[in-house]
This record gives structure tokens, sequence and C-alpha cells, in this order.
């Protein structure tokens, strides 16, 4: 649904607008605005925000910039990380899982052992004299 709206405001600005012309008070236009919110929250919640825009353009409004709301996190996604965290032991928060933990500190699967395997190569480990250069030759 959100992007047959998106493509029903691009044909507007394709076909209707440019016959007339720059009238809208607001910057960004009132078909960008909608296009935009459509984009950022949706179609349900992009639908209302660019039918209040369009009740605003009208001749008693002062006009000027005026720009889609960014999308804030519902509360429903606040309690469920949350609960997440309480129920693993709230341990780890998303943000404070290292790459190194992930990944493995050089590119390779991470062993649960926690030790560097003996063929890693890293900026603290400098490469054997015996492999090969990897700047070529």
């Amino acid at each position: 649904m959100k992007y047959l709206l998106m493509g029903l405001i691009r044909l507007y600005q394709w076909t209707i607008s440019p016959l007339l012309g720059p009238v809208c008070k607001y910057y960004p236009s009132c078909s960008h605005y909608g296009y935009e919110a459509v984009r950022v929250h949706g179609a349900v919640k992009g639908s209302a925000l660019a039918g209040w825009r369009i009740l605003r353009c009208n001749p008693w409004s002062a006009g000027g910039v005026d720009h889609v709301p960014p999308r804030k996190a519902p509360p429903w996604h606040r309690r469920l990380r949350d609960r997440f965290l309480v129920a693993s032991g709230g341990g780890h928060s998303l943000e404070s899982v290292s790459v190194d933990s992930v990944s493995g500190a050089y590119g390779e699967a991470a062993n649960h052992s926690g030790s560097v395997p003996d063929n890693a190569v890293g900026p603290d480990r400098p490469r054997p004299a015996s492999a090969p250069n990897a700047q070529g030759a």
C-alpha cells in the first residue's frame, strides 16, 4: 500500500503538478511532503500527515518551512526490548555488543574459546615471513 501511494504521488508530480506551477506556500511542496511522509511513516500515518498538511495549506496560512517529523520508536518497541533484556539476564544491550564478539577479531568465525587462530593476521599480529605479500609481486 505504501508503494502504491508513493507511486500515485509521483504520478501527480510528473503529470498534474507541472501544469499548476509552484503554488504551495510551504517548503517542501505539499506533494513532496506527502511523498516523504508516506516513505518515512508508512501508508496510514503518512497519509494522515499529508492530509493535515494539505488542510493547513490555505490562503490564511503563513506558510514557511515544514519538514516531515522524524519517526519515533513506538512505546511497545521499548517495552519489548526491555522485556527481552530482562528475560535474557540483562547482560548485553544491542549497543554494547562489539563486532569482535560477533564476527571474530580477524574476520574469521568466532570460536567459543576466545583465542585467536595461529594463522590470524591483524594489526597486532604481523604476517609470517613465509606468507606471500598481499600487495602482490
